[in-house]
């Protein structure tokens, strides 16, 4: 054992503990009629159950005494062990006792579970929910932390992308480590970690059958929250084929072993129709490009652009695509709904009318 790295984590939990007793005290302080009495670090309660906090206080002359539990990680798995955890140390205590969670910070479905499980939360960005007698303290914020943010913008690159548009494609299905990483053309080793990411923040779980997700409207939320297009080149061009004659152009390209897409709005408007645009989006690797710039008679145009081509660095994008009519190819609506609500208010508008037409694990 190394005794520098054990003394670290010690440091780091004392920190953390010592941040939530400040935050805690600081929002009691703001309750009207509140007094409070004592705060106790690493206190016991019943035999031999020890928490990390007690707070004692006075509420309209009625005692009340908080038991908090404090984690570093606000994952919801960690919220629940916590919660259940809380709840054991309680139980047969008296009704005065209020069991509360404390985190650095906690998603929307962490504070969901400590809501289903019966037990307050805060966590240090303001997030809160205390309800005691005539006590309702409810707070949200939308903010959320850096290394939060960092975590979600590694769990969603390119290689991992793959991975989850796999298990988005069928949320309900259940996908063995080997299998998931042949057909996302990624690592098992980077399944693993994936998947280790997913079951953390509550989005999956492993069963006997394999990983499968358990919370697929809020894995997409989070990334279309964090989502950054795939990196390439862009090229604008004008071309003077629209509509129908456009279409059937593309149906009879000859793509070379090029592959080009349609993507975003124009993807939509096969996929399920909402917001009109005049201009044509497609991804395409460099071979597929080309076969664009000649079957659709591609011109260069400083102004007046109607047809945008990205080319991208990673071709995720152009393995996850759906045939939309014969010959016509489009991304797959999960990719679909991220570049929608990457294009502004209109985009936005498709998006959520394309998720509430083709997302079927909404109902």
């Amino acid at each position: 054992m190394n005794y520098f790295n054990v003394s670290m984590n010690r440091h780091e939990t004392v920190k953390i503990e010592n941040e939530a007793a400040r935050v805690f005290e600081k929002l009691l302080r703001d309750i009207p009629r509140l007094e409070m009495m004592q705060v106790e670090r690493e206190a016991a309660i019943g035999r031999d159950e020890q928490v990390d906090i007690i707070v004692t206080a006075h509420y309209a002359d009625k005692p009340l005494t908080f038991v908090i539990e404090v984690k570093s990680n606000g994952q919801p798995r960690m919220m629940q062990s916590a919660a259940l955890q809380l709840k054991h140390y309680i139980d047969g205590q008296d009704d005065d006792f209020v069991p509360v969670v404390m985190a650095p910070y906690m998603s929307a479905l962490a504070r969901d579970v400590c809501r289903r499980e019966g037990v307050g939360y805060v966590d240090f960005l303001g997030n809160a929910h205390i309800a005691v007698d005539t006590i309702f303290i409810d707070r949200q914020v939308a903010e959320r932390p850096k290394p939060e943010r960092r975590a979600l913008r590694s769990l969603f690159k390119p290689k991992s992308a793959r991975i989850l548009r796999m298990l988005l494609h069928d949320p309900r299905r259940s996908w063995r480590v080997a299998e998931l990483a042949e057909e996302a053309k990624v690592s098992i080793g980077h399944v693993s970690t994936v998947g280790s990411a997913l079951r953390e923040r509550g989005w999956a779980e492993m069963g006997g059958a394999g990983l499968t997700l358990t919370d697929p409207d809020d894995l997409l939320e989070s990334w279309a929250d964090s989502y950054e297009p795939p990196q390439g080149e862009e090229v604008r061009r004008y071309s003077h084929l629209q509509g129908k004659a456009l279409a059937d152009r593309l149906r009879s390209l000859p793509m070379s072993g090029g592959r080009a897409v349609l993507a975003s709005y124009s993807a939509a408007d096969w996929l399920a129709p909402y917001v009109r645009q005049q201009t044509t989006y497609l991804y395409a690797d460099e071979a597929g490009f080309n076969a664009l710039a000649s079957g659709l008679d591609l011109a260069p145009a400083a102004k007046g652009a109607n047809v945008v081509v990205r080319i991208p660095d990673e071709d995720g994008v152009l393995d996850d695509v759906v045939e939309v009519s014969d010959g016509i190819f489009a991304t797959s609506p999960v990719q679909t709904y991220l570049d929608l609500m990457n294009a502004g208010e209109r985009g936005q508008e498709g998006a959520q009318h394309l998720r509430a037409k083709l997302f079927e694990w909404n109902a």
